[in-house]
């Protein structure tokens, strides 16, 4: 990976910015990896000039919710032998998985993962990470290694992480112990004290990590202690992620426990606000969209997974007419593509409502611009990065496509957008860059074969073991 010691000047045949592709103009970057410009359109004496003929450059995609780890299960629980029937039975396997990672394992498959990332144009993970302990439960000498370790494994790819560290303190409402979780759960000082050291060890002025607080879910985190995290987390001016009402049965528990269901309960106790984000809220009412609107919180859908999981279809449309912003995630990585993720908010609603067309009625934005503002400048307001666009005083991250890959042959500048959007290939991103420096050239990374190969001796150890699954 290249750092410059100059400007660069980046010239595309077409760049996107403010909704559309333009042509004729630049990207100007300093040193420091901060977008100076983004409509540079003569040579800049100062500045070195990038070439980019035949591409068009776009801003980096942002993942806004990323369980690294279960890239290992990709594939391995597509049957109801395996998994079971439902959410509730896949995590079983999750867990298993979970249970024999041993602190390497974490590092490697946090690496491939995050590697599939920036080859799609990902250029910022938000890690949702609640992986904290050794196999038998008991922390490591240092409660935070499991978390370094995928720190690390970011900083080795290249990519941007906010470390959304996860509060795990009890298995559910009423529920006995869970072996399989035993690898999750803290206390609630533990989790802040933990919380602290990271903070000491990773200033808030980096670049490349940044924190983030994420208490499990409701199910997890009673609300005594919710409040607690919440109230630190805000002090410390931190972004705010939680899981809400994935499941029918997560607000069936909730509604037992508190006689309200999630969102009611998060609203009640004025802990949605704008730096919360709520991860999938799938099964919420017309008053509970109003309550995340009213908050001006974000909310994170992850469709490749929730279709996978058998999750439901979060009703876009009724949420982004309330104003809602929509960040995406790849969540258990069944596919990583945040374009695909993009395009599911509106296909799932076609199905849903035999209709076409359905966010594109909302509003005076496009479609097209509508989903791509989902995985750009949504995500990276939900994970409090200066990222997901062009502008000015923005970290420099951005991608390329070749204008003539086979999924996009035949556009023109004014249809590029919507073509990129509902059919780009990941066989068209060329080129990443990240804070500057670039990690991927001509659909390359450095230490491309080196992740895949550590993978796969990783993929061979543990699902050559009788007792994996």
């Amino acid at each position: 990976m290249y750092t410059s010691k100059v400007k660069m000047l980046y010239r595309p045949e077409l760049l996107y910015s403010q909704g559309s592709f333009t042509s004729g103009s630049g990207v100007l970057v300093n040193q420091a990896g901060t977008v100076l410009a983004a409509n540079a359109s003569a040579p800049i004496t100062s500045a070195e000039t990038v070439d980019l003929r035949g591409k068009a450059l776009l801003p980096g995609f942002i993942n806004a919710h990323s369980h690294s780890f279960q890239r290992l299960i990709r594939g391995k629980s597509e049957s109801r032998v395996m998994s079971g029937r439902d959410f509730w039975s896949w995590r079983g396997t999750m867990y298993h998985a979970a249970a024999l990672l041993d602190p390497q394992d974490v590092y490697d498959v946090a690496r491939m993962a995050f590697l599939e990332m920036v080859l799609g144009g990902t250029t910022t993970v938000g890690e949702f990470h609640y992986l904290h302990n050794a196999p038998d439960g008991r922390p490591y000498d240092d409660p935070n290694l499991l978390s370094k370790q995928v720190i690390a494994a970011a900083q080795s790819v290249g990519i941007r992480i906010v470390l959304l560290r996860s509060a795990y303190l009890r298995p559910g409402y009423e529920l006995p112990p869970d072996p399989g979780q035993t690898r999750f759960f803290e206390s609630a000082p533990q989790f802040l004290d933990n919380m602290e050291a990271l903070r000491k060890e990773y200033p808030a002025d980096a670049t490349d990590v940044q924190l983030g607080v994420a208490p499990h879910s409701l199910r997890a985190v009673p609300l005594r202690e919710l409040k607690e995290i919440a109230a630190w987390s805000r002090e410390q001016k931190l972004p705010l992620h939680m899981h809400v009402a994935e499941q029918i049965g997560e607000n069936e528990a909730c509604v037992r426990e508190y006689g309200l269901t999630p969102v009611a309960l998060l609203g009640r106790e004025n802990l949605l606000a704008p730096d919360f984000t709520a991860v999938h809220a799938i099964h919420i009412t017309a008053d509970e969209i109003e309550l995340l609107a009213n908050a001006n919180a974000t909310l994170c859908s992850c469709p490749t997974t929730e279709r996978n999981l058998g999750d439901g279809v979060i009703a876009a449309d009724r949420v982004m007419r309330a104003g809602i912003r929509v960040a995406l995630g790849s969540d258990s990585q069944a596919q990583i593509d945040p374009l695909e993720d993009a395009r599911e908010l509106e296909y799932h609603l076609r199905l849903d409502r035999q209709q076409r067309a359905i966010l594109d009625q909302i509003g005076e934005q496009t479609l097209v611009s509508r989903l791509f503002d989902c995985a750009t400048v949504h995500g990276a307001r939900s994970l409090a990065v200066s990222a997901g666009d062009l502008t000015p005083g923005s970290r420099a991250d951005f991608f390329t496509v070749d204008r003539d890959d086979v999924s996009i042959a035949g556009h023109s500048g004014e249809d590029l957008l919507p073509l990129a959007v509902f059919s780009l290939s990941r066989s068209a991103i060329r080129d990443v860059v990240v804070n500057g420096r670039w990690i991927v050239r001509d659909q390359r990374h450095p230490l491309q074969d080196e992740i895949v190969s550590r993978f796969k001796e990783l993929h061979r150890k543990l699902w050559g073991r009788a007792d994996f699954l």
